[in-house]
């Protein structure tokens, strides 16, 4: 009997239980649909310069005789403001989303090979992690960013900006995913399951993939939430920095960024709408993921 319904029923009447869990879900899933969907619900294309003009920079949102055309008004060079959230919003989470699975993919084979094979490997790949632990992401992010940039030009800079920023922060952030699958690889190869595997005969890649890999799902899903919103503040940080997205292609940490520059002269919507956006992306991430974490956890978790 196919136990998959019954398990997905569960965890639906868990989500509606938990009223602030199911607030978060429904509004990360807005988000995300209308970031991914920018094309199709922004009213202009802010990546296009022929679709906004010098002349209406700064209009006001609605509400102060505005221009109707504009909802959340324009920033300093006329660019509807709620068509630049909706395609940074996309630029974020994109970065947001390669980067930690980015993170996954190193974090999990290291982990794996640590905890299984364990030994001088484990100590010699779990030193390299503590070295990595030793800088922040922000720290590694600032020196590689700007190297990079001063090395290949501001042009091309801003044309490989977002596989930059995913390549820095994934490399940067592994050894969380590294720690956690270690830790379950090293319960997980003392259990009778495993001595089965290997007394008949399986090799160490397939025991780590088919047995000791599935345990890790549960851990990883709950460190992936949280790793995903990081990612996404990383971004927005190395954006203050004039490290982040460029001004052709901003996400929500470069419209702050830019906003800065107008918000003493009275134009605070241009800072003020993509920052209440990145609150409340951040905010609902890390909210579902703490309903995720207490639903996987067997102590936490009441039926």
């Amino acid at each position: 009997m196919n136990a998959a319904p019954h398990l997905h029923s569960n965890v639906l009447r868990s989500l509606l239980r938990d009223r602030t869990a199911a607030v978060s879900a429904a509004v990360l899933c807005a988000l995300l649909l209308a970031a991914l969907g920018a094309p199709l619900f922004a009213p202009f294309d802010p990546w296009d310069q022929t679709q906004f003009d010098i002349m209406d920079a700064e209009i006001p949102p609605l509400g102060g005789g505005a221009d109707a055309r504009f909802v959340l008004g324009t920033d300093g060079m006329g660019r509807d403001m709620l068509s630049a959230m909706l395609y940074g919003a996309g630029i974020s989470i994109v970065i947001g989303v390669f980067a930690t699975l980015l993170q996954a993919a190193i974090g999990v084979v290291v982990g794996l090979a640590a905890g299984y094979f364990g030994g001088r490997l484990d100590s010699f790949l779990m030193r390299i992690a503590d070295i990595q632990l030793s800088f922040t992401t922000l720290m590694v992010a600032i020196v590689i960013l700007a190297v990079f940039q001063a090395s290949v030009g501001l042009r091309f800079y801003e044309e490989y900006a977002l596989v930059a920023i995913v390549l820095v922060i994934g490399i940067a952030e592994w050894p969380q995913y590294a720690r956690t699958v270690r830790a379950c690889a090293l319960a997980e190869k003392k259990k009778e399951y495993v001595d089965a595997a290997r007394v008949i005969g399986l090799p160490p890649f397939t025991i780590l993939r088919r047995h000791i890999l599935p345990n890790t799902f549960s851990p990883l899903l709950v460190i992936s939430t949280v790793q995903v919103a990081n990612a996404i503040i990383t971004e927005a940080s190395l954006a203050f920095l004039g490290l982040g997205m460029p001004v052709t292609k901003p996400s929500l940490g470069s419209l702050i960024r830019n906003g800065f520059e107008f918000i003493f002269s009275g134009a605070w919507w241009i800072t003020a709408f993509p920052a209440l956006l990145l609150v409340a992306l951040i905010l609902s991430i890390n909210l579902l993921g703490d309903w995720l974490r207490d639903l996987l956890n067997p102590r936490l978790y009441r039926r």
